[in-house]
């Protein structure tokens, strides 16, 4: 028989950075887990993408144990990671903070396809070139619709 599950908990923590203070701590605290094997566990799982935020959906179990899915980091962050800024634009319609092109938007998403609902690579790519539009990002040579 399968186990009761009591809660979801939804978290974006930095890879391999997981401690038991807020929020970690608190959001696990209040369904009674073990704090301590999370952060073990999920500090080991996102070693290798240090210093992105990382999210996290924590399944909770009536038996107060628990498991843990994580996802890729938000296109945002992806966005910065591959432009090499520190944030995006205040006023992205008048300050453009870095150019890009439609081939790095591709690669990207074939990162990230795996946690969006898109039909395709090309309509994930089009997500992605939208994201970096709005953080003042310019997007070079998307092809033309045929």
């Amino acid at each position: 028989m399968a186990k009761k599950i009591t809660a979801y908990v939804k978290l974006q923590i930095e890879a391999g950075k997981a401690t038991a203070a807020p929020p970690v701590g608190p959001a696990l605290g209040q369904h009674g887990l073990n704090i301590a094997q999370f952060v073990k566990d999920f500090n080991a799982a996102t070693q290798a993408d240090a210093g992105m935020a990382i999210p996290v959906v924590i399944t909770v179990y009536a038996d107060h144990t628990f498991t843990f899915v994580t996802k890729k980091p938000p296109v945002a962050s992806l966005l910065r990671r591959e432009c090499k800024i520190k944030s995006g634009s205040g006023v992205p319609n008048k300050t453009k903070v870095a150019t890009m092109t439609w081939d790095q938007c591709l690669e990207l998403a074939k990162i990230k396809i795996v946690d969006t609902n898109a039909a395709n690579l090309e309509s994930c790519a089009s997500m992605i070139a939208g994201t970096a539009r709005s953080m003042g990002i310019v997007v070079n040579g998307k092809p033309d619709k045929e």
